[in-house]
């Protein structure tokens, strides 16, 4: 059973959640399971960015059924090995009917790769760099619901995200997706009021270290 007006969906047991996993097995298993919950690994960091940078025109459900296939191309992720990638591997990525063969989408993880083994010298490492965004309390809904969270795509905290990692060098990474991505990781707790999993989450957050920066790390000014 769904509410469209609430945004809650009934799952096989009974519980209500966010009803955007429209009880795909799949999709299910990522809400319940991993979005929302706070990483700090930095290849899960990584693979989760460059993931949301492919979503990019397509449902997340696509890319979640070929994230195995994804992470057998692109090494688990590995930014220091794919930072290596040269033009053969761009052709062996695009030959691959198991990802999304897009070119620039490709050419960005690469990119990608290269720039964050760049930021993970300069903060020490992408954990450390990314959980300095996170949102205050004042820059949070009071109350968030469905309607509130269908209005903002995009957030004060996921624009300066994606203006800084722009500003590094880092491709496929607008507002619209760093958003995507502190939902994945995190960084915030979007499970609405209402869904099974909200204050599950909230307490995973509440328990979660913060990962510190190096003593000569420097995030550079937005």
């Amino acid at each position: 059973m769904t509410d469209k007006n609430n945004g809650l969906l009934a799952g096989p047991d009974g519980r209500l959640r966010c009803a955007w996993h429209g009880n795909d097995d799949v999709y299910r298993r990522y809400h319940d399971d991993e979005w929302g919950r706070p990483v700090d690994d930095d290849r899960r960091l990584f693979e989760k960015i460059c993931l949301e940078g492919f979503q990019s025109g397509l449902s997340w459900l696509t890319i979640l059924r070929k994230r195995e296939n994804f992470r057998a191309a692109f090494d688990g992720f590995d930014f220091h090995r794919i930072a290596r990638y040269g033009d053969a591997d761009v052709e062996r990525l695009l030959a691959d009917a198991g990802i999304v063969r897009h070119r620039g989408k490709i050419e960005s993880t690469i990119n990608n790769a290269s720039r964050a083994i760049e930021l993970v010298e300069d903060a020490g490492s992408l954990a450390a760099f990314f959980w300095r965004f996170e949102p205050t309390l004042q820059e949070r809904p009071d109350r968030l619901d469905w309607a509130t969270l269908r209005a903002m795509p995009t957030t004060p905290a996921s624009t300066r995200i994606s203006k800084e990692l722009k500003k590094r060098g880092w491709t496929f990474v607008g507002p619209t997706t760093a958003y995507a991505f502190m939902q994945a990781m995190g960084m915030v707790n979007d499970h609405i009021e209402g869904c099974a999993y909200r204050d599950e989450i909230e307490r995973a957050r509440g328990a979660f270290r913060r990962p510190i920066p190096s003593a000569a790390a420097g995030v550079r000014s937005a």
